[in-house]
């Protein structure tokens, strides 16, 4: 039956957990294709046939009409499908370089068709330029923080810092309340952390 294949694929894609991606279905994905590849010859043929009877292929209502009809109607149907499986890939594999970062695990790079790695790298590289023209790491808060200040306690001994128009003197485990943006390098160093009461 036509489209069942195709329907296989957003089945997949429906019954995967959220944000997580199956491996890609090479072997299903090519076996659409040729489909489509059969559906369009089938319909050019069939228009053809119409063409060479002298027939008027937008009035006559005739069996090459309505088959051309169901073979056009399979190759769009079968084109959605591949557009969505593809689009709800990307989707979650732009989402991977937000959680995950510039370098993909192992695991989820074996998932990954050769086109889709070409894909993250291309958008990884787009965001890296991004952050470097407009000098600001878009990497660092994904959802804005409700304060800019927030409470620290310094892990290891840093000494004397001098943070926008005043110092401070950061010892091992002292406590400050600090401007977000100031803190947040000392944080991914492992110098200090964010301290909740």
């Amino acid at each position: 039956m036509y489209g069942r294949r195709a329907s296989q694929l957003l089945k997949e894609i429906d019954s995967s957990e959220a944000g997580q991606l199956a491996p890609f279905n090479s072997d299903v994905f090519d076996q659409v294709i040729r489909e489509c590849n059969e559906h369009n010859s089938q319909f050019q043929s069939l228009i053809r046939k119409m063409v060479e009877q002298n027939l008027d292929i937008e009035t006559t209502r005739n069996e090459d009409h309505y088959g051309a009809a169901i073979h056009h109607l399979s190759l769009l149907r079968n084109k959605r499908c591949l557009m969505a499986y593809m689009y709800n890939r990307a989707e979650v594999i732009q989402s991977f370089r937000w959680k995950v970062g510039p370098v993909l695990p192992r695991d989820i790079q074996e998932k990954l068709h050769f086109s889709e790695k070409e894909y993250f790298k291309n958008h990884s590289a787009a965001i890296k330029s991004y952050i470097s023209e407009m000098d600001i790491d878009l990497t660092v808060d994904m959802v804005p923080p409700k304060d800019p200040y927030i409470q620290v306690r310094v892990l290891e001994e840093i000494g004397e810092v001098s943070l926008g128009d005043h110092s401070v003197s950061l010892t091992k485990n002292s406590l400050h309340f600090l401007r977000r943006t100031d803190a947040e390098q000392f944080i991914s160093q492992g110098l200090m952390e964010e301290f909740l009461e």
